[in-house]
């Protein structure tokens, strides 16, 4: 199989030093990151809540270092927002994007050779029988195309989902979701239902000797379906890890019974993995933590290492789905994206960061559990792979979420490279 041909990548191209990063020179954000900050908020607004409470300007990055305007630099425990797993501009990943920027940038859905090898790649590495794809430039939309083939693989409408899943911001996944904003008339698509899922740390349900009772979330579901819905249920989403609720962990044992009971029902499963796939959790897909291969699946984030490339990808029987749900989109599949996915592919294999991942993990859960021994504030702490949580509280005994902690994780006025 052809591949995207570039230099040799490794593990040290972009390595660390510690003794020059982080590096703060000037108190952030610094003069020149206040001035592009008033420039751009004079025209850019709806900003996240962290870029609000630290409204850093960022001039480039390399590897997990980021560089400021002002010339600080500061390790990036974020990768942008879970997308650069390889790392800021990885060499491969780079040139392959500017290839074809050079080459060809838009195509429509026409074929391309480079969208032909990453699905043919996509098909290799899947597990389970994933037979059929489409691409998209964003992680909603990607989630809404997979709520069609939910609709035309079963001929049926509603869709259940969990308390404090996050799947986008238009108006579908959104009603997968916590709606709390006045935009959407705080009222869900037709046929929208949440209902709770397991979190170790704060279970609804726990058995006699405490351990959390599975066996009751499914029950719950299936009374719930029962008598709060009209029996028109076509899938069930949700995200293998919560990211947006805090990364949130399911017990080992939710999903290979959600998928039993899915199955017993008819009801098909669909994994929202634009957040914990393609290496994040140390597999490809997430899902594979628990042997469970869902019949839909959302891939993104770093599917393109940054790259705005994301993937619906369904399992055999329903891949002649996508000829009935208008799959196409006017970005999806460009060669620019398909390059990034495909290079990024490569170098998580080229480079075994699927077991670096998981290596990575275990180093961190080791120093978190440290640290959770040392400060009372950290009432639990949870990992897989490359995915981490702290919960931060006022009491252990209590679970209070100590706000105020959170917020400061994200400001450096109490760090130490601050000089303050």
């Amino acid at each position: 199989m052809s591949t995207i041909a570039s230099e040799p990548s490794t593990l040290d191209w972009a390595k660390v030093d510690l003794q020059t990063c982080p590096a703060v020179r000037v108190p952030p954000p610094g003069p020149k990151s206040n001035e592009y900050h008033r420039r751009c908020t004079r025209y850019l607004k709806g900003l996240s809540g962290q870029v609000k409470l630290f409204p850093v300007t960022f001039d480039s990055g390399k590897g997990c270092v980021l560089t400021d305007v002002d010339g600080n630099r500061y390790i990036d425990f974020s990768s942008g927002i879970y997308v650069t797993t390889l790392g800021h501009c990885h060499p491969k990943v780079s040139e392959a994007v500017a290839k074809y920027a050079r080459r060809l940038m838009n195509a429509h859905d026409f074929t391309t050779p480079v969208k032909t090898m990453l699905l043919e790649k996509l098909a290799e590495v899947m597990p389970g029988d994933f037979g059929g794809f489409q691409f998209y430039d964003a992680g909603t939309a990607a989630v809404e195309a997979g709520m069609r083939v939910l609709r035309a693989a079963t001929g049926r409408n509603e869709m259940l989902s969990c308390f404090n899943d996050f799947h986008g911001k238009t108006y579908g996944a959104v009603s997968l979701a916590q709606i709390s904003s006045p935009v959407y008339g705080r009222v869900r698509m037709p046929g929208a239902h949440m209902v709770p899922r397991p979190d170790a740390y704060r279970p609804l349900w726990e058995k006699a000797d405490g351990t959390i009772d599975t066996d009751r979330y499914i029950a719950f579901y299936d009374e719930y379906i029962q008598k709060g819905t009209t029996g028109d249920v076509a899938g069930f989403v949700l995200e293998p890890i919560q990211g947006w609720g805090g990364s949130v962990m399911p017990p080992d044992d939710f999903f290979p019974k959600l998928r039993k009971y899915c199955d017993e029902k008819n009801i098909l499963l669909m994994a929202d993995e634009v957040l914990t796939s393609w290496g994040r959790t140390g597999k490809w897909l997430c899902m594979e933590h628990w042997g469970v291969t869902p019949d839909v699946v959302s891939i993104g984030k770093g599917f393109g290492n940054g790259f705005p490339v994301t993937c619906v990808a369904v399992r055999e029987p329903y891949k002649e789905c996508f000829e009935s749900i208008s799959a196409s989109s006017s970005y999806g599949g460009n060669p620019m994206a398909c390059a990034a996915a495909l290079a990024s592919t490569e170098v998580i294999e080229e480079e075994n960061l699927l077991d670096h991942a998981l290596r990575l993990g275990q180093i961190a859960q080791t120093r978190m559990e440290k640290m959770k021994a040392e400060h009372p504030i950290i009432g639990d702490i949870r990992a897989k792979g490359c995915l981490m949580g702290i919960e931060l509280v006022e009491d252990r005994s209590t679970k209070a979420p100590l706000k105020e902690a959170g917020v400061l994780v994200y400001q450096l006025d109490f760090c130490p490279f601050s000089g303050r």
